[in-house]
């Protein structure tokens, strides 16, 4: 049988059409020429706008319509002041307004940001969260003082995989997997089925599409990228926008459109090493090229609000940028909907913070996602008008396009107060949205790999499946998942849902065959049974932005051990399938190797039985469905290729390929060099623990009497009795990156990192480093609490924190430092190192914690200074 490489097999069919946006084309050829010009500024202190920039949009509505809503723009904008405006400029988070202060204050939108709920409820239900969408709704038009009825107020929502903040819908594949279909009509239809659960529960406005073209796979945010090439992206949006919206700017009225939002505005997906809320420090040519070309096929279907993006541009923040805003995408791109800052992004532009910024108003921001800090913000910006730091057309401007928006999507035509599908609760996970989903899962599914043909696998073969993924719902789905890193769910938590093995079990028992799912440790022991397949369904842990960026992209599970799994199959001779749950493309050599066939199955949701569906076949043998998916990315050759085509390499599967039943292909053993070592602790600076995420090997624990050791394995966790401890993700400078840990009973409980491999921290003790952390006291210690660093315990260094918590003001952040040779003075041997942070009390304390590692050349400066000579330790 003849062998193919597998980065030269010519399989690169793609569903979509081929022919590029004249706009581009357009922009390569400046290029070629070495035509186009960079942000030039004029004497007169105008831009200067690239030609390829200039777009004629095909989204529009016909002039006599657009007049008329205009007109009654225009007497809207008369009959509001100026503290009118400024609130329906403001987006607060459901979490910290009421409906009242939602009347009081004007305000224009609100949000439910990931793993928010009505009265933080996670298993509210679908009439909960309609009827707390009315509430916000009604009390938006209360009559005003002057008489007038108030301006409407618009929910957002992220529904980027489905409604997938609420229990019971249907979460589709995540983007990168609808990448993988090339289907465009199917996309279309899964936007048109997550726009009619959403507006099942009163919500007209989701943050939907991404349209990054994600260029490193370190990027914590690959998934949510449809490919990581721009023409298959651009054709995405247009028919993903025209999905939620409807055909024409005319349909968003429509009972079972929603409006929707192009994000994120620009170059999220080319920031430096892939770092979430980096610098994209590329050329405008490639700007365009690359990172503009899914924002053109959204606004030609229509898309009526873009998001501002976290990133930075070249050194400027985005939100901060009036070139990029202004200049290009409301004046050249001629985009007359409305600009939405992303989760107190304006706080990153230079001289803002959470309460003011006026630079991210002046640079085009209309409407500002302050989640909290809103009232503060109104009263700021409200100053800053008057005070002309603001220029009053600027608010104008802003309050006109969120106007001309909201006249759009029909919200002041509505006579019923109640929404037409607040009660269909057929709806929201319906028969026939699970079926898209599950049509998107076989269709997504990219055969890598597949060795003697050992699939499809026949029904009544008797089948063994392992993996931490098989039976796992929350793992397939991902991030965006019921909660905003897909962490802490359960498979109960999917009523509608069906893991892999499900499928597997569906497809296999009814048709005379046995499936037997186990685990590692038990094969380690043998095999009771003569299994004649084993498929061991592995990958990535759920997580969202900021958590899921990655230093190389070498896959690393250090506790699930699936490469061993594989390779004790291997050695009994058992025929393997793996399959692979990943939001990007990793270096998998090993595993593959391991494998007779392997699938890259991306982050399907719940509908897992879809995975079955390809890989068991019918009676004969043969396919019920081929495998079509192609990958939307390259996949590397190795571990630091994060972008193959900036390094000049040729990836191990090139961008589009993918493997169905009739090919005849054997992939050759491949290259496995090993794992690059951790580092962990070799840096002189500094040894970071939790910057944003737990930074491996280190792992968080809480604990009580019941239990000392309880894993906090994503954002949220608790002791097993689940008062004693509790810790919670909470806001420091980003979305999530930091901890409040409560102690709620008066009882013992302690919060802690470890590792089971101890380390040698000596040379940072010799460095005079000191144990560094950001701390907010939000309830003082009503007893003695200890921070202690243990060498294998109980060897241990123990200090008191107790008066150094109590005499914090309380409520703020601040930078707290303690010298590591205090806790080497009270007995820690710092050459076996296995829990560097431990905090224990016996009773209540609040506290919130960001930023903790033991940094060098620190003790000197530190607030708990001990001040002996390290020679005499």
């Amino acid at each position: 049988m003849e062998k193919l490489v597998a980065k030269n097999n010519p399989i690169n069919q793609s569903k979509a059409a081929s022919a590029r946006p004249a706009v581009m084309l357009a922009a390569l050829a400046l290029s070629a020429l070495g035509g186009g010009c960079s942000n030039v500024v004029s004497p007169g202190g105008e831009s200067t706008v690239p030609a390829y920039w200039h777009s004629e949009l095909t989204a529009a509505i016909e002039p006599a319509k657009q007049a008329v809503y205009e007109s009654r723009i225009k007497a809207l904008l008369a009959s509001m002041s100026l503290e009118q405006k400024v609130g329906q400029m403001v987006q607060a988070e459901i979490a910290h307004i009421s409906p009242a202060q939602v009347a009081q204050y004007h305000i224009g939108s609100v949000l439910n940001g990931g793993g928010s709920f009505p009265s933080g409820n996670k298993y509210a239900t679908i009439n909960e969260w309609a009827a707390l969408a009315e509430q916000f709704y009604l009390a938006s038009r209360a009559t005003k003082a002057n008489g007038a009825p108030g301006i409407p107020l618009l929910w957002g929502t992220d529904a980027v995989h489905g409604h997938n903040n609420v229990l019971g819908a249907t979460y589709f594949p995540h983007n990168i997997g609808l990448g993988a279909t090339r289907n465009l009509n199917l996309l279309e239809q899964i936007a048109a089925a997550t726009a009619r659960e959403v507006t099942a529960t009163n919500i007209k406005w989701v943050f939907a599409p991404t349209v990054a073209v994600a260029q490193d796979a370190r990027w914590g945010r690959t998934y949510e990228s449809f490919a990581s090439d721009p023409e298959l992206v651009e054709q995405i949006a247009q028919r993903y926008v025209r999905g939620l919206q409807g055909s024409s700017i005319t349909k968003i009225k429509q009972q079972d459109r929603v409006i929707a939002t192009a994000k994120h505005f620009i170059g999220d997906g080319a920031t430096d090493l892939g770092v979430d809320q980096g610098d994209a420090n590329i050329s405008e040519k490639e700007l365009f090229a690359i990172h503009a070309q899914g924002f053109l096929g959204a606004l030609n279907a229509g898309a009526q609000t873009v998001m501002a993006s976290f990133n930075s541009w070249q050194g400027n923040k985005v939100h901060g940028s009036s070139y990029l805003l202004t200049n290009i995408l409301k004046d050249s791109l001629r985009f007359d909907g409305f600009v939405i800052g992303d989760w107190n992004g304006h706080a990153q532009v230079p001289g803002c913070s959470n309460t003011s910024c006026a630079a991210a108003i002046n640079a085009g921001v209309d409407m500002i996602m302050v989640p909290e800090d809103w009232q503060a913000f109104i009263e700021n910006t409200v100053a800053q008008v008057r005070d002309g730091t603001i220029a009053k057309s600027r608010i104008d401007d802003a309050v006109t396009r969120i106007l001309r928006v909201k006249i759009r999507a029909g919200l002041f035509d509505q006579q019923n107060e109640v929404a037409p599908f607040a009660t269909a609760k057929n709806i929201i996970g319906s028969e026939e949205h699970r079926a898209l989903a599950r049509q998107a899962v076989r269709e997504s599914l990219v055969l890598l790999k597949n060795n003697d043909k050992i699939l499809p696998i026949k029904p009544n073969a008797k089948v063994l499946v392992l993996g931490g993924a098989a039976h796992n719902i929350a793992q397939q789905s991902g991030g965006w998942t019921l909660t905003w890193q897909g962490d802490n769910n359960k498979n109960e938590d999917f009523p509608h849902g069906t893991s892999i093995l499900d499928g597997i079990r569906n497809a296999v028992d009814s048709n005379g065959g046995r499936v037997v799912q186990s685990s590692l440790s038990k094969i380690r022991e043998g095999i009771d049974f003569n299994p004649d397949v084993g498929i061991v369904v592995f990958g990535e842990r759920p997580y969202a932005e900021g958590i899921g960026d990655k230093s190389d992209i070498a896959y690393r599970n250090y506790r699930s051990h699936e490469l061993e799994t594989l390779e004790i199959l291997q050695s009994k001779g058992i025929p393997t399938v793996s399959v692979f749950i990943s939001g990007r493309p990793l270096w998998v050599n090993a595993e593959i190797n391991a494998s007779n066939a392997f699938v890259a199955a991306w982050l399907p949701g719940t509908e897992g039985i879809g995975v079955a569906d390809v890989l068991i076949g019918d009676r004969q043998g043969q396919p019920r469905y081929d495998f079509s998916g192609k990958l939307p990315f390259p996949w590397p050759a190795h571990p630091r290729q994060a972008n193959a085509t900036a390094m000049g390499e040729d990836p191990l599967f090139a961008f589009g390929y993918g493997l169905n039943y009739h090919n005849e292909h054997t992939l050759a053993a491949l290259h496995v060099q090993p794992y690059p070592a951790l580092k962990v602790v070799d840096t002189e600076k500094s040894l970071p623990l939790f910057v944003k995420k737990v930074i491996s090997p280190w792992v968080m624990f809480v604990g009580d009497q019941q239990n000392w050791g309880v894993e906090i394995s994503g954002s949220h966790g608790s002791t097993l009795n689940q008062q004693t401890v509790v810790v919670e993700p909470i806001d420091h400078v980003l979305q999530g990156d930091a901890r409040k840990v409560r102690w709620t009973l008066g009882a013992p409980g302690q919060f802690f990192f470890q590792h089971n491999v101890p380390v040698d921290l000596n040379h940072l003790l010799e460095r005079g480093a000191a144990m560094v952390f950001n701390l907010r006291v939000n309830t003082p210690p009503s007893s003695r609490v200890s921070l202690r660093i243990d060498c294998q315990y109980p060897c241990s260094g123990e200090i008191d924190i107790t008066d150094s918590l109590e005499s914090r003001p309380r409520g703020e952040w601040h930078r707290f430092a303690i010298d590591l040779a205090c806790f080497a003075e009270a007995g820690a041997q710092f050459d076996r190192i296995d829990t560097p942070f431990l905090m224990f009390t016996e009773g209540f304390l609040e506290i919130g914690l960001a930023d903790i590692e033991f940094e060098a050349n620190a003790r000197e400066s530190a607030d708990i200074f001990c001040g002996q000579q390290l020679t005499n330790l």
